[in-house]
């Protein structure tokens, strides 16, 4: 099998990485040299995309590949692979069996905390999951008018290691920010991979929320990560009094805890099931 992932970034990558330890032959899309090198390094065939046109490269990739993951996100014009291919994706890619989306849990908008499936109301509230909805519908509409199988990822707060709590305690960018009854769900780098990996080796389509199991208030993981640290947490600061930026304010507007049962009712297995198993593992590996 032959799997191309558009949009190698932290997720990106780590779908890569889980794909080529699979077996699969996988290629991976950057932008910059930076990103070229990164991917070598994980042993990951790096090419580069700049979200507007192929190179031959790139075409040569795609003419053998049997899997397709897109990570980028919408930009203005809509979803830039899409916008790419136009209508040649059948021939440019006449051996594409599977096609996968990595979208955001925001697509859900606030439900005052009460809990969201794949079959709850989408009310996006920010311009930027307003637009993941829109590519999300968009794929749909893509892999429909070619017959294929579509697996739309909805991740909540991703992390693992070097972007976690651990982290900006030890860089001392940690903040405890408070909002009454606010909770968030998040899920490890690493089980973004194995999700994406479980989902292709079946080339099933279908709404799946990548959660975790435990939705927590922020100032809990905060807290947690700085009692594994043996330091004290950073007080306790009033979101509605605290100095944000509009796009930090913006992920409290949404309230809501998600459920990932269908996909663990499909049979996969979370490897970091909450924030408590996650945290401590990065410390006793050594790679928070």
């Amino acid at each position: 099998m032959n799997a191309i992932v558009f949009g190698c970034g932290y997720a990106g990558s780590a779908i890569a990485r889980a794909l080529s330890s699979a077996g699969m032959n996988v290629h991976g899309t950057v932008r910059t040299d930076d990103g070229m090198h990164r991917l070598a390094s994980a042993g990951i065939a790096a090419i580069r995309y700049d979200g507007k046109s192929f190179s031959s490269q790139l075409l040569s990739v795609l003419s053998e590949a049997t899997h397709l993951v897109s990570c980028i996100a919408p930009d203005e014009m809509g979803d830039p692979v899409i916008s790419s291919f136009g209508a040649r994706i059948s021939r440019l890619m006449p051996r594409l069996k599977w096609i996968a989306y990595l979208s955001t849990v925001g697509v859900y908008g606030d439900h005052q905390g009460r809990w969201v499936d794949e079959m709850s109301l989408c009310t996006p509230t920010t311009k930027r999951s307003k637009s993941r909805l829109l590519a999300e519908k968009a794929w749909m509409g893509y892999a429909d008018a070619l017959g294929l199988p579509l697996s739309i990822l909805r991740l909540s707060g991703i992390y693992g290691p070097g972007r976690n709590a651990l982290a900006t305690l030890q860089r001392g960018t940690a903040r405890c920010l408070v909002k009454k009854d606010q909770v968030f769900n998040r899920v490890r780098v690493e089980d973004i991979g194995a999700a994406a990996l479980f989902l292709a080796e079946r080339q099933q389509g279908g709404l799946f929320n990548v959660s975790d199991d435990h939705p927590a208030p922020p100032q809990d993981v905060v807290t947690e990560a700085a009692r594994l640290l043996c330091i004290e947490p950073p007080p306790y600061e009033d979101v509605d009094q605290a100095k944000l930026s509009e796009p930090a304010r913006s992920f409290f507007q949404d309230n809501k805890r998600v459920s990932n049962a269908k996909l663990k009712s499909e049979g996969f297995q979370f490897q970091f099931p909450d924030y408590v198993v996650a945290l401590s593992q990065l410390v006793d590996s050594g790679s928070a």
